[in-house]
């Protein structure tokens, strides 16, 4: 009998395309987008508004998620956000 192949644990991303939008709407999008995401879950945002790339890790540290990674693609950015529990050290 074959082996399976083993199964990834980790979900991919949920994905959300602020593309177009301006601040502080990609910030407040992706806050109403990680509700429905996992603790310990990633959500993927993809931005064009300059302002996103200080936004993004103010509004990370403020709420305890996790910047993972932010980078550019082209005109975009990529924002890969960590949700926590919320409940950042003070």
């Amino acid at each position: 009998m074959p082996n399976a192949a083993p199964s990834s644990t980790a979900p991919e991303p949920v994905e959300l395309d602020a593309t177009g939008l301006v601040c502080p709407m990609p910030v407040l999008k992706a806050n109403r987008a990680l509700r429905g995401v996992p603790v310990g879950g990633l959500l993927r945002v993809l931005a064009t508004d300059p302002a996103s790339e200080k936004d993004f890790p103010a509004y990370c540290a403020q709420t305890g998620h996790v910047l993972e990674e932010s980078r550019r693609e082209g005109n975009n950015f990529v924002f890969l956000l960590r949700k926590t529990d919320r409940s950042p050290a003070r």
